[in-house]
Formats: C-alpha cells, sequence, structure tokens
C-alpha cells in the first residue's frame, strides 16, 4: 500500500491530499475539525481493497489552505466539487465525518459529482444557529478556540486545549483538578520537547488521544467559525439535504444527552429522523460508538464500507 502526499492548485484553490492509486471505485473522504486526512488512515489498508482512495486535507487543517475567510460550507464544498472534477475526474463515493459530513452534504447537494454519499455522524442542525450553544462541539472545541484566540499567554494549541477541553468534566470531581494540572504539565513537556511527536498520556482515553494526530496543522480559526456559526453561513441544512438525489448512508453514532441537557453527541434522535424524512434515499447504519466510529469501531465501519 503506497501513500501518496498530493496538492490541487486552481483558481486559488489549494487541497491537500493522500491517495491509493488503483484501478478502482473512487472514494473521497473528508475528516472532522481538529484533525487532518490521515486520520482515516487506520482504515486505508482494508478499504483499498474495494477503493480508489483520496484523503483530503480540509481548510485549515494539515498542509491545505489556511485561509479564515475560507472556512465555511460553500467555499470548501466547492474545493472538494472541483477537486472531484479535476482529479478524480469521475463520479465518486464520497464520505464525510463530523464537519466533514456537513462538507460531503454541501458537496452532493450543489453538483452532480457523488456516486454516493456516506455521512459519518455528521452534526446536522446541533451545530447551525442557536441549537449549537447546547451541543458538545460548542462547550468543547469551538469555545476553546475562541478563547484561545482572545489571549496571548499560551501560543501552542495543542497545550492549550488539552487543558481546557470539556472532556475534564467526566472526571471525577475528588480527582478532576489534581489530574488535570498533572497531565496537562506532562502534555507540555511533551510539546516543548517533541512538537510533531504523538501524545502519550497514561490515565487519560485513548480514544481522545486520537482526536490530537494532526492537530499541530490546525487552525483555531476554523473552531471559531463553528462558535460564531460563520461556518454555516449561507447555508440552510434542511434546504441542504432536499438537494441530495445520490444514494445516500448515514452512520450513526450512539445518542447520549447529560443529566443538564447537553447533546453528547453530534445529533439526535430526532434530528436524525428529520434527515431521513429530507433525504430521498437514506440508509441507517448504527454503531454502539462514539462519535469517530472508524476509529473506536474499525472493525464494523470497513465491513460497512466494503458491504456498500
Amino acid at each position: 500500500m503506497d501513500i501518496q502526499s498530493k496538492f490541487f492548485n486552481k483558481n486559488g484553490i489549494s487541497l491537500h491530499y493522500y491517495e491509493i492509486e488503483n484501478d478502482l471505485t473512487p472514494l473521497v473522504m473528508i475528516h472532522a475539525q481538529g484533525v487532518d486526512g490521515l486520520n482515516f488512515e487506520n482504515t486505508f489498508k482494508k478499504l483499498s481493497n474495494k477503493y480508489h482512495i483520496y484523503s483530503i486535507d480540509c481548510y485549515g487543517h494539515g498542509k491545505s489552505l489556511h485561509d479564515s475567510s475560507k472556512y465555511n460550507l460553500m467555499d470548501i464544498s466547492s474545493a472538494v466539487m472541483e477537486f472531484v472534477i479535476d482529479v478524480v475526474k469521475r463520479k465518486t463515493y464520497l464520505l464525510g465525518h463530523s464537519s466533514g459530513g456537513l462538507i460531503a452534504a454541501c458537496t452532493a447537494a450543489r453538483a452532480d459529482v457523488c456516486e454516493r454519499l456516506i455521512l459519518e455522524d455528521p452534526p446536522f442542525f446541533s451545530c447551525q444557529g442557536d441549537r449549537r450553544f447546547n451541543a458538545y462541539n460548542y462547550v468543547d472545541l469551538s469555545t476553546v478556540c475562541h478563547n484561545f484566540l482572545q489571549q496571548d499567554t499560551e501560543t501552542d494549541f495543542v497545550s492549550y486545549y488539552f487543558q481546557n477541553q470539556y472532556m475534564w468534566n467526566f472526571f471525577p470531581e475528588k480527582v478532576r483538578e489534581k489530574a488535570r494540572k498533572k497531565l496537562s504539565e506532562n502534555v507540555k513537556k511533551q510539546r516543548e520537547k517533541n512538537p510533531d511527536g504523538e501524545l502519550k498520556v497514561t490515565g487519560f482515553p485513548k480514544n481522545a488521544l486520537a482526536g490530537f494526530k494532526g492537530m499541530n496543522n490546525y487552525d483555531p480559526k476554523f473552531g471559531e467559525a463553528f462558535y460564531t456559526n460563520s461556518f454555516n453561513e449561507g447555508v440552510r441544512h434542511s434546504d441542504m439535504l432536499k438537494r441530495i438525489k445520490c444514494p445516500t448512508v448515514f452512520f450513526k453514532a450512539t445518542t447520549d444527552q447529560s443529566a443538564d441537557g447537553l447533546l453528547l453527541a453530534a445529533l439526535s434522535e430526532d434530528d436524525l429522523a428529520r434527515v431521513c424524512q429530507l433525504v430521498d434515499d437514506c440508509e441507517v447504519i448504527r454503531f454502539n460508538s462514539g462519535h469517530a466510529i472508524h476509529i473506536e469501531k474499525e472493525k464494523e465501519f470497513v465491513q460497512a464500507m466494503l458491504g456498500l
């Protein structure tokens, strides 16, 4: 398996992507916030038995364009559309995880470039307008990005995010602050010694650490776009979903909610039902998993993808 690192540059579009070349069905993969195209790397080998893989770095991530004026659904989906037309050169299977799912859906809604759309737990409706205030992403990554940009004491976003992430609220109250202080100091030392290295933090959930891979090249202004809702500017999720005409598969992770009503999932069951009503041809596949299905339930994710 030969993973190639490539760039697509045209008319102001600057996308970096990873490709595994073969003569099979094209699959364009769009990652979630805070990571990059290699976030799907654990699935590449098996998926390449069926697909010609293109895994994109979204704007504000990895080696793609870092320009905060472009951190919105319309601009990023336009870039993906041009990528499919100019690089893939045929209709593609289009997979998007989380915010990448919003981008994939917007792309499929705007242009006839998608043979099949695969949505891995995207936050339809829950990240738009006032709904976003009661969603996990808003109180976690979006707010941390906003606060980071308002200060000038800490310059390393990875260290800042680790120390201030919402995840600490799930630690027992008796040990929370002690654990946060100790583990945050550990991370800061690792970052100072080896800023490009993978974080190793004993006592912190391994699945949560997976979200830090690729964060070195993440622009927190991307998270700010979700904080202000500018990411969705000019796009109503309901109108977008109505325009999707290709066969669609929705990979749904476990739905959860905190005691005080915070949505601890990308979207609610009601949101999912609304998606299925709006999209003409939408199949739902459920996973007993957290939000990053392709990492937490790799085997089941790959089986589902190979079965499409």
